[in-house]
C-alpha cells in the first residue's frame, strides 16, 4: 500500500545542512529496504497559485489556498506493507527532517 507523508512546517527557513544530511540517510534507506516511490520540497506558500475552474471561467488567485501558520513544506511517497510499518518510517522521516510528519493511505 502507497502512503503520503507530508511534511508540516512553520518557518520560511530551508533545512540546515545536518537535516538536509540526515535526509539524505533517510532517502537512502527507503530505496535501499524498497519503499522508496517519489518525494520532493515544495517552494514556500507564497509562490503558489490556487486555479478554481468550477464556473466556467478559470479564477487564478496569487498565494496558497489556506493562510495558516504551518504549510506543507514537503513530502514522500512511500511503500509499505501496512500502516504500523508506514508510522514507524514517518517517525523515522520526522526525526531526520526536524518537522512534523501527517501520514495519509492513498485509496
Amino acid at each position: 500500500m502507497q502512503y503520503l507523508f507530508s511534511v508540516i512546517y512553520d518557518a520560511s527557513d530551508l533545512a540546515t545542512e545536518d537535516e538536509m544530511a540526515a535526509i539524505d540517510v533517510f532517502n537512502d534507506r527507503l530505496q535501499a529496504d524498497g519503499h522508496w516511490v517519489f518525494a520532493g520540497g515544495l517552494a514556500a506558500p507564497e509562490s503558489a497559485t490556487v486555479i478554481d475552474n468550477r464556473g466556467g471561467e478559470p479564477l487564478f488567485t496569487d498565494g496558497p489556498y489556506l493562510e495558516s501558520k504551518e504549510f506543507l513544506a514537503g513530502f514522500w511517497i512511500i511503500e509499505a506493507a501496512d500502516l504500523d510499518v508506514a508510522l514507524t518510517l514517518a517517525a523515522d522521516g520526522s526525526k531526520a527532517c526536524n518537522r512534523k510528519i501527517e501520514v495519509r493511505p492513498f485509496r
